[in-house]
């Protein structure tokens, strides 16, 4: 990893998806269930034996310290019971390995010479001293580096007390049977991580197991999933009441949208009430206006016939009135022409008379 890879890590492990000054918008939640749970709770068997005997290569899931970071910060406010699944996770990887380590128990019985109980007894208990011992010289070593030198100190004095012991029990287990049969390697199989430790083997090569990363991280797994069965039922009555809770709040907030939708429905229809009414009365109005109109101009156009008749009455009134006149003075025209010739006439008779 280059210095800008690790300066970004940091910054990751630091600030979390939101350390560019984005909202982490488009990228995938810590919720996600894609999101290994057990590598936000830190315990990811995939991460603590990578590079051991056991590395069982890269998890399926994501691992990003980024959403770890967001994990930790949102898990100050709420509880998100991701150490159940965790806990799920662990103790199928745990079973496995126990599985693996009755096999190899099953192999050795079948490969090694069968001792008897006096010198099984003897032999288990220089396991033991030599695992006390393997585990002080780890626990020395660390806190060596760590600058507590007084407690490294304490460890080593007690690492010599127990390697008296082991060398006491090893006499007796030698001298318990053939010798032959004591330069055989007895074999037996480490019960946190199903490796095979040598009843021989040195102080160095039990220090280096017990203080190595496999043997460490199995322990880390098993503590983590010792306490997470501890308060299991207990986790688990508590995330059934926070979702109980949540598909409570989820529905009242349900029941909530839909009397408001139900409000907005009501409004809706209401408002397209009024404006049908409004419609109405418009069309209403309208026709009534369209009606009035209608009605002035019929009454307009009767009064325009109506005048148009009495004016046609007039005129042919008037124009028979002319025809009479004419008619008269025609006749009295007439009248006066034969009134003359007869005036005429009588004057010519009265002047014959005369002569």
């Amino acid at each position: 990893m280059s210095a800008t890879d690790h300066m970004r890590m940091m910054l990751d492990q630091l600030m979390g998806t939101s350390r560019d000054g984005d909202s982490g918008r488009g990228r995938t939640k810590f919720s996600d269930p894609k999101v290994c749970k057990s590598f936000l709770l830190g315990c990811c068997p995939h991460d603590l034996l990578t590079s051991t005997r056991m590395d069982v290569g890269e998890c399926a899931k994501i691992h990003d310290v980024a959403l770890k970071a967001d994990y930790e910060a949102a898990s100050l406010k709420k509880d998100f019971f991701y150490d159940l699944d965790a806990m799920e996770h662990l103790k199928t990887f745990i079973a496995d390995c126990d599985r693996r380590t009755e096999q190899a128990k099953k192999r050795l019985l079948e490969t090694q010479e069968e001792l008897s109980a006096e010198v099984s007894d003897k032999a288990n208990l220089v396991h033991e001293f030599g695992e006390q011992i393997g585990k002080k010289l780890a626990r020395a070593e660390e806190l060596g580096e760590q600058g507590e030198v007084e407690e490294s100190m304490k460890l080593m004095e007690e690492v010599e007390e127990i390697r008296k012991k082991k060398l006491m029990a090893e006499s007796e287990l030698r001298n318990s049977m053939p010798a032959s049969s004591y330069q055989q390697q007895k074999l037996r199989v480490c019960e946190v991580c199903s490796a095979y430790l040598g009843i021989h083997d040195n102080d160095r090569r039990l220090a280096d197991h017990f203080g190595g990363k496999l043997h460490l991280g199995f322990i880390k797994i098993r503590e983590k999933l010792s306490s997470l069965l501890e308060s299991c039922e207990k986790r688990r009555e508590e995330r059934r009441e926070a979702r109980e809770q949540e598909r409570s709040a989820l529905e009242r907030r349900e029941g909530g949208d839909r009397s408001g939708r139900r409000g907005d429905r009501d409004e809706r229809n209401g408002r397209r009430d009024r404006d049908r009414d409004r419609d109405r009365r418009r069309r209403s109005r309208s026709r009534t206006k369209d009606k009035s109109v209608g009605e002035e101009r019929s009454r307009s156009r009767s009064h325009r016939s109506t005048s148009r008749s009495r004016r046609s009455r007039s005129h042919r009134t008037r124009s028979r009135s002319r025809d009479r006149s004419r008619s008269r003075d025609r006749h009295s025209s007439k009248r006066s022409r034969r009134m003359r010739s007869v005036d005429k006439e009588d004057g010519e008779v009265n002047s014959d008379n005369s002569d």
